[in-house]
């Protein structure tokens, strides 16, 4: 049988890392530079004929060199006659273009897909894409994990009252009432609107929060305008206290200091992308996936079932680790 080659891209290293301490194995060799010009060049020290090779490399800021760094990384693997490419993605760049909201607009979200599959990418693991039926747009195997049932465990650690699960609007509705339904509680979602790209403005609650712990619900926080507000609107409305659970901490520009301001008792997130040190302020909690990461790996590989992980209920006491 074939062994497993895990090779890192530049976009998050202690990422690899940290899932081959798990599966007890070296992160392969490669050579990853830029030309003068920026242009990429890529090269394995490791011989990889034969392979069954896994790409850790999410898609974060900045989206595109990431993503081109990726396709030449398959590229130059693919060409080196490996058995099987595996790209462990786990932020997917562009998942917020994926569908046409006006006439003359990408699917830019598509594009991607089809130039994984192009370049040679045989799977995709990813974490909560931000629109599920992104799945669909590959013609290649792709393993979607969510991280909700992570949150929901913490949550009930603390064993808070009156909890209500809150979406942060109406398209994270479905995955909202998932988490509810863990948890046992009511739903309430947070209605907004969106003017212009990057803004969002809270226009009502629907739902009942007065007195309640609210548990604020979303895939990422990016500016961190729209998370903060609606943690700010559930206290207006007299929620006794929120917290926020999102997968992806993009944190770009001042969300840090927009989410230190808020009113959020704690920010739940996952190391999807990496989060520098100036970023972890107090209320930050960051959860690790690396551990499940290296279990979907291992299982790939051994061609074992990876139903069970897609229900983390039971397995997620043995895949978490939190830092603050």
């Amino acid at each position: 049988m074939s062994h497993i080659k895990v090779f890192s891209g530049t976009a998050h290293p202690e990422f690899a890392k940290q899932i081959c301490e798990h599966l007890k194995i070296p992160v392969s060799r490669m050579i990853i530079k830029r030309f003068a010009d920026s242009e990429v060049y890529v090269k394995s020290e490791d011989v990889v004929r034969g392979e069954d090779v896994f790409i850790i490399q999410p898609t974060g800021s900045p989206v595109n060199e990431n993503i081109m760094e990726l396709l030449i990384m398959i590229d130059a693997l693919k060409r080196s006659s490996v058995d099987k490419i595996n790209v462990v993605m786990p932020y997917f760049g562009y998942a917020r273009q994926d569908r046409r909201s006006s006439a003359r607009e990408p699917i830019t979200a598509k594009l991607v897909a089809n130039l994984l599959t192009t370049a040679g990418a045989d799977r995709v693991i990813t974490v909560d894409l931000h629109s599920p039926q992104i799945v669909g747009f590959f013609d290649i195997n792709v393993d979607h994990f969510e991280a909700y049932p992570l949150f929901a465990k913490h949550i009930k650690e603390k064993n808070l009252k009156n909890i209500v699960a809150v979406a942060s609007d109406a398209g994270f509705v479905k995955k909202t009432r998932k988490f509810a339904k863990l948890m046992d509680c009511p739903l309430a979602i947070i209605d907004k609107r969106r003017p212009s790209h990057n803004k969002a403005e809270v226009v009502n609650v629907i739902g009942e929060v007065k007195g309640k712990t609210c548990v604020l619900l979303d895939d990422m926080i990016d500016t961190g305008g729209t998370i903060s507000a609606g943690a700010d609107a559930l206290i207006e409305k007299g929620a006794k206290e929120v917290y926020i659970c999102a997968t992806h901490g993009i944190l770009s520009g001042d969300a840090v200091e927009k989410l230190r301001k808020c009113k959020a008792k704690e920010i739940l997130l996952t190391d999807t992308v990496p989060i520098p040190e100036e970023k972890r302020i107090d209320k930050i909690t960051i959860f690790s996936l690396t551990d499940i990461m290296a279990q979907v790996i291992q299982r790939i590989h051994d061609m074992k079932s990876l139903g069970e992980l897609f229900s983390w209920e039971e397995k997620v006491d043995a895949g978490i680790k939190r830092e603050n």
